[in-house]
């Protein structure tokens, strides 16, 4: 049986800001701002298909693991090696 491969990326969202994209780093992970108001999942949501787009992966892909209701997330980015995501998202910052 093959181990599944993944990658997990912590987050520091903002909701409600002019546009949606990735600012930089932020600590170990990186910051994110998203248009979407921060009610019923929307951000959440925001964020996951920016990151799917800006990894160039399928939003089934990308799944928020932890910090639902706060602006600190993790999500956990499958199909993906930690060391393919951190390269992938130095094009960013």
């Amino acid at each position: 049986m093959a181990s599944e491969v993944f990658a997990t990326l912590c987050t520091k969202v903002v909701a409600g800001a002019s546009r949606t994209r990735i600012v930089g780093r932020y600590g170990k992970g990186i910051r994110v701002q998203v248009a979407a108001a921060a009610e019923r999942g929307r951000a959440n949501e925001a964020v996951a298909c920016l990151l799917a787009e800006a990894l160039g992966l399928r939003r089934s892909q990308v799944e928020l693991v932890s910090g639902q209701t706060q602006p600190h997330k993790v999500f956990r980015i499958q199909g993906l090696p930690q060391d393919e995501l951190e390269r992938r998202l130095s094009a960013f910052y």
